[in-house]
């Protein structure tokens, strides 16, 4: 079965006909999920902009300005806020890596083709440039700002859920109002998330921090710059072996320690284990993000294809990535089984470089 994705690189200052387009386009399918999750059972518009008030006073023209293009109805305002919002899940596996002239923060997002808007937006909402993945229509999954602090997140691995902001708000929030990462870390203290999420955020200073973010409020950070999809509380994740967290964890561990250079970093992450290809299941990798706090600079990756961009060059346009057809990432020499490619050559038989070279689209 044949999985796409379509994706837009859209630059707006201000939200406006471009951000309009969007809520028209996407709308029908969150309100869809909003009401069949019961969110019209949850916190009323009052209630939930008493919440952006008091948590995220900085957020709250952008707020008032989406719901007014949005239609204005409380549903939308609801919506908008993600003041308690239903539950949600997901994937993705972090990591970031830090040398004396380079930081790398890279994240693989992994779910199914249907639940991502493929947006990558840069805007200018509250006087400071930021870009990145789009979620829920203002969140963001990932991103990076002008200063050069860069965030991107991971499901916690529990449905469990307490009084707060889906993580996407509060990433958007982060990136909006800090340039660094001890400020970061302060609005992540502060601001309650409705869910438990792993976080990774670094600074163009050479800081870098993990975050687990509980349900309800409250933030840990953590001694190594790797997250997957459970938590280190000892609290059982959903769906473990399905996922394969600890998996993943256990090989972010051993690349993060083998990586000399951060800018290696990427090669692991477009090969197994990091790299998912269960579309059909819901859980495939749609992109790997890397981000350049120091360049102010995010690169798309899908396989062997990516995209670059900048805040100060930041280019619009649309990519179709189709999944199924889809080479993963260039191998390097030391992936190369050379003793197989020498018995077969003694034997005089065809060298099969796709079969032989794991994550072949070139030799590098």
């Amino acid at each position: 079965m044949s999985h796409s994705l379509v994706f837009d690189a859209v630059s707006e200052d201000s939200p406006g006909p471009k951000w309009v387009a969007r809520w028209h386009r996407s709308w029908p399918a969150y309100q869809a999920w909003f009401l069949n999750s019961g969110g019209d059972s949850g916190p009323d518009r009052a209630a939930c902009e008493k919440a952006l008030r008091r948590h995220m006073p900085e957020l709250v023209p952008v707020h008032a300005r989406l719901v007014a293009l949005a239609g204005g109805s409380d549903r939308a305002a609801r919506f908008l806020s993600t003041w308690c919002p239903p539950s949600y899940l997901g994937g993705c596996s972090l990591a970031c890596a830090v040398s004396d002239d380079d930081v790398r923060l890279l994240r693989n997002y992994d779910l199914s083709p249907d639940l991502n808007e493929g947006l990558l937006l840069r805007s200018k909402w509250c006087g400071k440039p930021v870009m990145g993945m789009v979620e829920f229509l203002w969140g963001l999954s990932d991103g990076i700002n002008a200063a050069g602090l860069s965030i991107a997140l991971a499901y916690g691995g529990r449905q469990e859920t307490g009084r707060g902001f889906g993580i996407t708000t509060i990433l958007r929030y982060v990136l909006e109002t800090c340039d660094t990462v001890e400020q970061a870390l302060r609005v992540l203290q502060r601001v309650p998330s409705h869910m438990p999420y792993n976080v990774l955020v670094a600074d163009a200073q050479g800081a870098a921090a993990s975050v687990e973010i509980f349900a309800g409020g409250g933030a840990k950070v953590q001694p190594h710059l790797i997250a997957t999809n459970h938590q280190s509380d000892g609290s059982q994740p959903d769906r473990a072996a399905f996922t394969k967290t600890h998996e993943r964890f256990d090989h972010l561990g051993e690349l993060l320690s083998s990586t000399s250079d951060p800018a290696h970093l990427v090669h692991g992450f477009t090969r197994a284990p990091l790299k998912q290809d269960r579309y059909g299941e819901g859980f495939g990798t749609l992109f790997t993000a890397e981000y350049e706090p120091l360049k102010t600079r995010m690169t798309l990756h899908w396989g062997c294809d990516r995209s670059v961009q900048t805040l100060a060059a930041f280019k619009e346009g649309r990519k179709e990535v189709h999944y199924s057809t889809m080479a993963p990432g260039p191998a390097r020499k030391d992936d190369i089984d050379w003793v197989k490619i020498g018995m077969d050559y003694a034997a005089g038989h065809d060298i099969d470089w796709r079969r032989l070279v794991p994550g072949w689209c070139d030799v590098a």
